[in-house]
């Protein structure tokens, strides 16, 4: 071999390893990245809603992430730029694969509910005005990919399209949403919604017996009377010690478990609120060890409302509810837009479980536990499906005697 050869045979081998390394860091997103990047959607989310005000937060990330997950088959250029980027799952992208992200949604549905035994039942639902002739191509991969359906109705009878789409929610929540929509705004053109029903049976029930009117310190000045559920039993705990709060976990029979994150008492809770993200969460979780210990939880009920299509244009998502919109995946004709997002989500947490419809390893341990674990002061709480750890509700709770 000649050193031309040689010096050619080296360059070509060169050349090959570059391309399969480079291939390499371009691995195909899995149900894990997806799980991650709403975890942070969530809190982003999260972050929005408590910077309006102070009360009881409730929603599900889950639902919502989904219903904009189904709309992006629609999108095109820069409003499907935007959709993903809000929804933070713009770096899952892959030229040439726009279906790669509702697969993926696809596929953690199968494994949130595989087994059955998880009650757990979402819906997406597209009610478009008579006007707008919708692409069979649209419905079909909305069908496919959520099981969502695509609805003509009159907005412009809004007492009639009123009822059709309360009636579609209640039927999804299993009658636990009974109206998300109130009103027809005029010139209504599209509007998204998407349920979610979640039940949950504790695996280790309260006993009812032992439920006591106890009190619940809201802050310095206001305190008010709750019903306190207690048990005594082995508990996975944790303390985030950087944070200066407790983290206890109450497992769901198939699958699932709540997570709640206690302040301690001399930290005020909204410091918290910037610090929550996927990783820590996920640390959380990582570091939880099981520990006799005393549980005092009050019963509660929320009831939360949201119109997204107020808030998400401030997470980056806004040509989607303006007329320059660009939703030609769905419909040829120009001048759609979204008009409403209504989310609505509904908590009941009692000692048989929880009724609901409707995300640094530094500092976290999991030694020097206290003895008793009571909540009884504003706490945060999360739902996620275990084996995925897809984070399905989350909220924050400061008045449980407000609905």
């Amino acid at each position: 071999m000649t050193m031309m050869e040689y010096r050619v045979l080296l360059f070509l081998f060169i050349c090959v390893s570059f391309f399969k390394s480079s291939l390499q860091t371009q691995e195909t997103p899995n149900i894990t990245d997806l799980t991650f990047k709403n975890i942070d959607f969530a809190m982003n989310l999260y972050r929005k809603i408590s910077s309006q005000h102070d009360n009881n937060i409730f929603f599900s990330p889950l639902s919502v992430s989904t219903a904009f997950a189904a709309l992006s088959l629609a999108a095109r250029n820069s409003t499907r730029s935007q959709i993903l980027s809000g929804l933070n799952l713009d770096t899952l992208e892959q030229n040439g694969q726009p279906e790669l992200i509702p697969q993926l949604f696809q596929h953690l549905q199968g494994n949130i509910t595989h087994d059955g035994a998880l009650k757990l039942d979402q819906g997406t639902a597209l009610f478009v005005d008579l006007h707008f002739q919708i692409e069979r191509a649209f419905s079909d991969q909305i069908k496919k990919f959520f099981d969502a359906d695509v609805e003509n109705v009159d907005f412009g009878k809004a007492d009639i399209s009123k009822e059709t789409i309360n009636k579609h929610v209640r039927k999804k929540t299993g009658d636990k949403v009974k109206e998300i929509v109130s009103s027809i705004e005029p010139l209504t053109q599209m509007m998204l919604i998407n349920t979610i029903f979640f039940q949950g049976a504790w695996e280790r029930p309260f006993n009812p017996n032992n439920t006591e009117k106890s009190r619940f310190y809201i802050d310095k000045y206001n305190i008010v009377q709750v019903p306190m559920m207690f048990s005594t039993d082995k508990f996975y705990i944790a303390s985030d010690d950087e944070l200066k709060a407790k983290v206890l976990r109450l497992p769901y029979l198939g699958g699932a478990a709540m997570l709640i994150v206690l302040p301690d008492s001399n930290v005020d809770y909204t410091i918290i609120d910037d610090e929550i993200n996927a990783e820590r969460f996920l640390n959380w979780i990582k570091n939880l060890k099981k520990t006799k210990l005393e549980v005092y939880i009050p019963k509660f009920k929320l009831e939360q409302s949201y119109s997204l299509h107020k808030i998400l244009p401030s997470m980056g998502i806004q040509n989607v509810f303006t007329y320059s919109a660009n939703l030609k995946g769905m419909s040829q004709e120009s001048g759609i837009k979204v008009s409403q997002v209504l989310h609505k989500a509904v908590i009941e947490v009692d000692e048989k479980g929880t009724v609901a419809a409707a995300a640094t390893t530094v500092g976290i341990t999991a030694y020097s536990m206290p003895t008793t674990f009571t909540v009884n002061r504003p706490f945060f709480f999360f739902i996620y499906h275990e084996a995925t750890n897809s984070l399905l509700f989350m909220g924050r709770v400061i008045d449980p005697t407000k609905y």
